[in-house]
């Protein structure tokens, strides 16, 4: 993974939930206190992508489109000037594999407690709880409506 950001750096995982809206939030909060740059991470894969059958072949997805709708979305949560601090990092892989490297030498891994897929009632999602076992830097997660 890309590190051109020089200093400290607070990573945040961004799926579209609520929840991830509320650690984006919470992330540029604290990276504002300990003067860190914030990364904004994104993750895509193919369906069917670690089955053992052929390859899946996604030709609906484009990455430069996935790229623009992360920023937009940057824009929406935190405003234009706020989303100008955050660098927006779209990445190929299993979301809880590239939340830990991108997160290796942060000062945070911001996350929320809930993405967009599994249960509900649940108390953490299943990437939520995957990075808090197996951080390597201090993790947070953030509930909807709790920073």
């Amino acid at each position: 993974m890309d590190r051109d950001a020089t200093g400290p750096r607070v990573v945040v995982g961004v799926d579209g939930s609520p929840s991830s809206h509320e650690a984006l939030r919470w992330a540029v909060r604290y990276g504002g206190l300990v003067g860190a740059t914030v990364e904004a991470v994104a993750t895509w894969e193919l369906p069917g992508g670690r089955a053992w059958s052929a390859p899946a072949i996604d030709t609906t997805f484009d990455e430069e489109s996935a790229l623009q709708g992360l920023v937009q979305e940057l824009r929406e949560v935190l405003g234009d000037e706020g989303a100008k601090a955050v660098r927006a990092l779209l990445v190929h892989g299993n979301p809880v594999d590239v939340l830990l490297r991108a997160a290796e030498g942060a000062e945070a891994l911001v996350v929320g407690s809930h993405g967009r897929g599994g249960f509900t009632r649940a108390l953490l999602g299943s990437v939520s709880q995957h990075v808090a076992q197996h951080g390597v830097c201090p993790v947070v997660i953030v509930r909807p409506g709790k920073s």
